[in-house]
């Protein structure tokens, strides 16, 4: 091994560095235990560490005793559980990251001027499962392929717009968004999709490294969708890509023959996981060229609530 190449930007976006200061100021304020509805992020070490501090982590709201302290993930959640929160007394930290808030806006928004909204994502993630949530059932249809859009049909006059989960990738998106605006001209939706500012500028950067390296890792955890995709984007690019969850998961047969790698994280990746990754690239090959490679620098940062901001 010669030379390993940091793709940046990467790790962590403004979103989750959001919500990962919620969490944390949420236990300095209030004290353990606080509660999250679901993961805070998509990163096994990430909720291990605020596990550690002393924030329970569950799945539904009945987990949580009454008037507890609990921070809904950046994933977003549905209507539902905010009326269930406040049936239940709880004290809610909302952790949605401001541009899945957006996407939720613009749903209840098509909702509201009476269309049908055609969500593309995947089914079972827990943004998607938010946007679901922001209009009535039977109003709103999930799409993952384009070959699902070519099955849609709706009765004559319906008029259609679509909304997009923010960590596709690029080029799946805009193949599924070509396909609704082919097949419903008059469907309205953003041209690009919803897809996030550190989506598009992380696999821009993996995308860019790709034509200069052999071989690819990400950081990341299999349920996170945005580091997913990138390990995806290497696999597109011809070259071997592997995501790991650290530097633990790393097999040195990956560099038989291999002269140079590169390497991203996702979006709520912590970066000592990405230095674990090259402290090891260092000492098992001495004399590596570490590069960082910057295609872009990002300086987006977004609020705390008001109560925690002190």
């Amino acid at each position: 091994m010669k030379k390993l190449v940091l793709a940046s930007p990467r790790g962590f976006c403004a979103g989750v560095d959001r919500a990962l200061h919620i969490v944390a100021k949420a236990l300095e304020k209030f004290g353990a235990p606080i509660y999250v509805r679901h993961e805070i992020v998509h990163n096994a070490f990430v909720v291990s560490r605020f596990k550690a501090q002393g924030a329970i982590f569950v799945e539904d709201l009945q987990e949580v005793p009454e008037g507890a302290t609990v921070v809904f993930s950046a994933h977003g959640v549905p209507d539902s559980v905010y009326e269930e929160a406040k049936k239940r007394h709880l004290h809610v930290l909302d952790a949605t990251c401001p541009l899945v808030q957006r996407v939720h806006m613009s749903a209840k928004r098509h909702h509201a001027a009476g269309r049908h909204v055609i969500l593309i994502g995947h089914a079972g993630h827990a943004e998607v499962e938010g946007h679901l949530g922001q209009v009535s059932e039977g109003c709103m249809t999930l799409v993952r392929k384009a070959d699902d859009v070519k099955k849609l049909s709706f009765p004559e006059g319906t008029e259609l717009a679509y909304i997009t989960q923010t960590t596709l990738s690029v080029s799946e998106s805009k193949d599924i968004i070509d396909t609704l605006r082919e097949q419903f001209p008059n469907i309205q939706g953003p041209v690009r999709g919803d897809l996030c500012y550190a989506t598009g500028n992380r696999q821009v950067a993996v995308a860019s490294l790709c034509d200069q390296v052999q071989s690819l890792l990400v950081v990341g955890s299999k349920n996170s969708s945005n580091s997913s995709r990138l390990a995806e984007l290497g696999k597109e690019h011809g070259i071997p890509s592997h995501l790991i969850d650290s530097v633990k998961d790393v097999d040195p047969s990956w560099f038989d023959g291999i002269d140079t790698v590169g390497l991203s994280s996702g979006a709520s990746a912590p970066e000592d996981l990405v230095q674990d990754v090259v402290a090891w690239m260092r000492e098992k090959y001495p004399g590596i060229e570490v590069e960082n490679w910057v295609t872009m620098q990002e300086k987006l940062k977004f609020p705390l609530p008001a109560e925690l901001a002190s």
